[in-house]
């Protein structure tokens, strides 16, 4: 397919009410307004193509940049694309998502969560816990360096409720994903959940709400899942 047939079949995907639920989350023009299970047919049609997939993102439309990181190759992107990429995610669900997600499963997961979640720019900052929880989701144990692991614990529970909104989002998940993946940190980041507490997001005007980390690390253990990784986190 061509980039021009794609961005067609997204036109044609999208729908008004979709759109609006989009842009009260935080997306902006230009967009279609399409579904997340309605662009998986179209993934299919895109993945082999990693030029046309790079060109999608290129687009700025939110529709074709969130198919773009179902569709490209993260093994394939270099350290200046994904840069480019965060810098122009403009809102959380492409910087906590689409990059983050494909930016853990590239050559430079580790080098650039620790350098975006350095960042001042609170999007950024925002991809980097992301991509770091991303990356605990699907590395096994023993490749993962418990040592900054439990610093990085540490931290969130010493600035968390200080830190700006959607890092304070992502730092909740980054304890949910140590306690729910890494079994040697398991019980660490259980106290650590205890001890944040309940985290304070405004999610605008939406009914999304911030997970209790304790109480949904438990609800991992209760269904024996702690440890089980993923086999991707692009979805």
């Amino acid at each position: 397919m061509t980039l021009d047939e794609v961005m067609d079949q997204l036109k044609l995907l999208g729908t008004e009410q979709t759109k609006k639920t989009f842009s009260r989350h935080g997306a902006k023009e230009p967009l279609f307004g399409v579904k997340i299970g309605d662009l998986k047919p179209l993934v299919k049609q895109v993945k082999k193509d990693q030029a046309l997939a790079l060109a999608l993102y290129d687009t700025g439309n939110h529709d074709a940049m969130y198919l773009a990181g179902l569709s490209v190759d993260p093994k394939a992107m270099t350290r200046e694309q994904l840069q480019n990429w965060v810098e122009r995610a403009y809102w959380h669900m492409l910087a906590e998502c689409t990059v983050a997600n494909v930016a853990a499963e590239s050559h430079y997961a580790l080098d650039l969560a620790r350098e975006w979640m350095a960042s001042t720019e609170e999007t950024v900052a925002s991809c980097g816990w992301s991509t770091y929880t991303s990356y605990l989701s699907v590395t096994p144990d023993e490749q993962l360096d418990f040592a900054e692991i439990r610093r990085l614990l540490k931290q969130v529970e010493k600035t968390i409720h200080q830190e700006r909104n959607r890092v304070r989002y992502t730092m909740n998940n980054f304890v949910i994903a140590v306690g729910s993946f890494v079994v040697g940190l398991h019980e660490e980041a259980l106290e650590v959940s205890g001890n944040i507490g309940k985290v304070h997001v405004d999610v605008g005007q939406t009914a999304c709400k911030v997970p209790l980390a304790a109480d949904y690390i438990e609800k991992v253990k209760a269904k024996g899942r702690i440890g089980v990784k993923k086999k991707t986190c692009i979805c």
